[in-house]
């Protein structure tokens, strides 16, 4: 039975440039940089049938490219924190990702996601880290901030089955339209 989650891959620069963000903080456990991604909607362990009507029912979502990027940091927890995370700004286009991809999840019969989208990459777990400790890093990195970048594409992850966490496979890839001439972007602009 595969874990399967949609997610955006990340530019290579804006993976170096969230990794600077690791400092000595005592209970983190950094999350390695070729695993950050911006989860669109977490599958679980569905068995193969699902797997593939999902795979399928992905491939029918129809969004043009669009850009993103992270400003700002927060932490899950409240009193206990558990990760440490960078926040997208807000974007209509991710949203509209995002419930494009739920919609195809209900259409392979998966669950309802419960949880409220919220764009973020994880890059800390927690343990035993105080609330002062937390507060003290988001504010000397609360303020973090990339540059635009284009998602030309997202993709279908699957992870350790019963576990989660990396490394993850990317079991497919969707182009969103336009997607295809986004490589040719940088070399020409």
């Amino acid at each position: 039975m595969p874990r399967l989650f949609t997610g955006i891959e990340l530019p290579d620069d804006i993976r170096a440039e969230l990794a600077r963000l690791r400092r000595p903080l005592p209970g983190a456990r950094w999350i390695e940089p070729e695993d950050y991604h911006i989860t669109l909607r977490f599958a679980g362990d569905i068995d193969n049938e699902a797997a593939t009507e999902f795979a399928h029912a992905l491939s029918e979502i129809d969004i043009r490219t669009f850009e993103l990027r992270f400003s700002g940091m927060g932490a899950f927890g409240g009193n206990e924190p558990r990760s440490l995370w960078a926040r997208i700004e807000p974007n209509p286009d991710l949203d509209a990702l995002a419930r494009a991809n739920e919609r195809a999840a209900r259409r392979s019969g998966l669950q309802p996601e419960t949880r409220k989208f919220k764009p973020h990459v994880t890059i800390a777990r927690l343990r035993n880290t105080s609330v002062d400790v937390v507060a003290r890093y988001l504010q000397r990195f609360g303020g973090f901030r990339t540059r635009p970048f284009t998602v030309s594409r997202f993709v279908l992850f699957s992870s350790k089955p019963q576990v989660g966490g990396g490394p993850y496979v990317i079991e497919s890839t969707y182009t969103l339209q336009g997607g295809q001439y986004a490589e040719f972007e940088d070399e020409y602009w």
